[in-house]
């Protein structure tokens, strides 16, 4: 058997984490059996669903390099596939219509919470004659579910799940105005479409049992369920927007780079014995459903931060420039010259060892492409007058040297240092905040050679007098 499995968001929203993880797990199940993973918007919807949204998913699957099979399915574009299936359930009695009026269904709800009963439809119009319809009333068609007996659920990761037939409903398959619901086209869909592996959230557990109904009126294969439990904040309570619930689009904007995010949505509910730095060619080979848990995962952003910090820190000089440079260009106002990236990739190796993510990166490269109209506040105190008088002291024998290169300028500042009998950092430190307009940096005598001897000098001859209350960023 071939493995295909699906993400099926609704575009009416932004991609959220939750999701982002549940396409990870199915395109992770796909590659690793050598299967297909394909991609369906559930646009049903036509009020909630936009053109922006859809763009944003597409975009984010694309962002975190979740590549799909074959082409996106429009699940609305299939209403006319779902209304035959409710036809041919029609034809072979498994189906029925219901005259129920919305009032007579609110009557019946009220009875049932008055009496302590579940409320769920009664099946009125199971086996009614329509001659007995009301005029004026176009009915919905339900599903004729069995009443008797037992669904059972072999999840892949919850386990058996067992619900009496008793406790299920007929649900509606097509509303009174012709459309098809969403139980029903997913079914639908997803046997139209070949999926063998339904992984999705908990919160779509209760619905497998229905669906599962629906598979065997038709005599379809059912497929394999997976329900994975939902990711929840750092307090225990279900993820939302307060807990840092963002689009993939914003973590992308914030400076994460995707295969660390990747990695991270992979080790919220499923993990390797102790393995943390897993990387996407690891996660293919072994992604199993049997290794997700079944508790709820907590959001960590520390964990994030820590992570994509890795994974900057191991990444291609060239590719971070490039990833950096749109934040830079914004910040100038101005496109970068050949000069300032050929200045970016060479400095890129010190930069990185420190950086959290893009922004932080992009932030602490400024000084290579700007020279610096103002101090940091720790800048400034760096520079008092004995850091001043340092760097006018030490800028002749700096225009003196012959050759310019990160040995010759550490040879001339150690010197200077021994022959005033200070500490090597009492005369970096004040070099590192005239020419980076900060008190951190890479080394600073590889920042000296980096920028070259004309814009070195220039700095220290033009220190800026302005410190800043607040440290710059690159937004």
């Amino acid at each position: 058997m071939t493995i295909v499995t699906r993400f099926a968001p609704s575009p009416t929203g932004f991609l959220h984490i939750g999701g982002a993880r549940t396409a990870l797990f199915n395109w992770l199940y796909a590659r690793h059996h050598g299967g297909t993973f394909r991609l369906r918007i559930e646009d049903t919807d036509r009020q909630r669903s936009t053109p922006e949204a859809i763009a944003a998913i597409l975009e984010g699957l694309q962002w975190l390099g979740l590549d799909w099979d074959e082409d996106v399915v429009y699940q609305f574009e299939r209403a006319g596939r779902h209304a035959a299936v409710v036809e041919e359930l029609l034809a072979k009695g498994l189906a029925y219509r219901c005259y129920a009026s919305p009032e007579e269904l609110d009557a019946m709800r009220s009875e049932q919470r008055a009496k302590g009963l579940p409320v769920r439809y009664d099946g009125r119009w199971r086996d009614r004659d329509p001659a007995d319809a009301p005029a004026g009333v176009q009915p919905v068609i339900r599903l004729k579910a069995p009443q008797e007996g037992e669904t059972v659920i072999e999840d892949h990761v919850q386990g058996a799940v067992t619900v009496m037939n008793a406790q299920l409903d007929d649900m509606v398959m097509l509303r009174a105005d012709g459309t098809p619901t969403y139980m029903l086209s997913v079914v639908v869909d997803d046997h139209d479409m070949g999926i063998t592996h339904v992984i999705r959230g908990d919160d779509h557990l209760t619905n497998a049992f229905r669906q599962t109904q629906l598979y065997r009126a038709m005599g379809w294969q059912v497929p394999a369920f997976a329900h994975i439990p939902l990711i929840h904040g750092p307090d225990g309570a279900k993820l939302s927007k307060r807990h840092g619930a963002l689009g993939v689009e914003a973590y992308r904007d914030l400076g994460y780079l995707p295969e660390a995010m990747r990695n991270y949505l992979l080790r919220l509910g499923w993990g390797h014995g102790d393995d943390e730095i897993i990387t996407t060619e690891q996660a293919v080979a072994w992604f199993e459903l049997g290794a997700v848990g079944r508790s709820a995962s907590r959001f960590d952003f520390a964990k994030l931060d820590s992570l994509n910090a890795h994974y900057i820190k191991n990444s291609d000089d060239h590719r971070l420039v490039s990833l950096i440079a749109p934040r830079l260009e914004k910040a100038l106002g101005a496109t970068l010259s050949q000069d300032d990236n050929e200045r970016l990739t060479k400095g890129m190796n010190g930069l990185k060892q420190r950086a959290k993510n893009l922004n932080h990166l992009a932030e602490t490269a400024l000084f290579y492409v700007k020279r610096p109209d103002s101090l940091s506040q720790k800048a400034g105190k760096i520079l008092d007058h004995q850091g001043k008088s340092t760097i006018e002291e030490l800028l002749p024998l700096l225009e003196d040297l012959k050759a310019w290169s990160e040995e010759a300028c550490e040879s001339t500042v150690k010197a200077y240092a021994d022959s005033h009998d200070m500490k090597l950092g009492n005369v970096a430190q004040p070099l590192r905040a005239a020419l980076t307009g900060t008190n951190v940096s890479p080394g600073i005598f590889e920042v000296m050679a980096i920028l070259g001897r004309d814009e070195t000098l220039l700095r220290l001859r033009e220190i800026p007098t302005i410190v800043l209350a607040d440290e710059r960023a690159v937004n």
